[in-house]
């Protein structure tokens, strides 16, 4: 595995990792809410919700849970699939949520003002050989913000999961 950050763009993340598995365990990594469960969020953070219509136009709904100094703290999120080439292309809307799914301000969770009330997340993967290139940019948010560090953080948990599964049975 391996891992560059693209910071010359200020309002977006992008991510590029290489992973030693097949393309479409990567892709179900992004669409099999049981395994989106085992590594989305950052270290600490647990996934105890995640519902996914795997269609254009599909809603997505995440409930992510992490232990702060002041008790445990619950972040809702929602979307909608804007694209979706299996194995290949991944492109979701993301905003804040309440836990019926209504959109809420990002201030509201303690966001900064300017943060969009509506980003966008795109995962590209291209088989290489043995290896899956995948680069995931989240537009909306800053190069530089919190949730480029908890998108490291949630690739980093990715890792030991993939490498589990996708190594060869004994």
């Amino acid at each position: 595995m391996t891992m560059t950050n693209d910071l010359n763009t200020s309002d977006e993340v992008r991510i590029e990792r290489s992973f030693n598995a097949p393309q479409e365990l990567i892709w179900q990594m992004w669409t099999d809410p049981h395994h989106f469960e085992h590594w989305y969020g950052p270290t600490g953070a647990t996934v105890s919700v995640a519902k996914m219509d795997l269609v254009v136009g599909g809603a997505r709904h995440i409930s992510m849970e992490m232990q702060t100094p002041n008790g445990t703290m619950r972040m809702w999120f929602v979307g909608e699939h804007l694209d979706i080439e299996p194995v290949r292309r991944l492109a979701y809307t993301e905003s804040m949520s309440d836990e019926q799914g209504n959109v809420v301000p990002p201030s509201a969770m303690g966001m900064p003002a300017d943060h969009p009330d509506t980003t966008q997340i795109t995962i590209e993967l291209d088989q290489v050989g043995d290896v899956t290139e995948m680069v995931m940019t989240h537009a909306g948010i800053p190069a530089d913000s919190p949730g480029a560090t908890g998108w490291n953080m949630a690739f980093d948990k990715l890792v030991p999961y993939v490498e589990a599964l996708a190594a060869p049975s004994e």
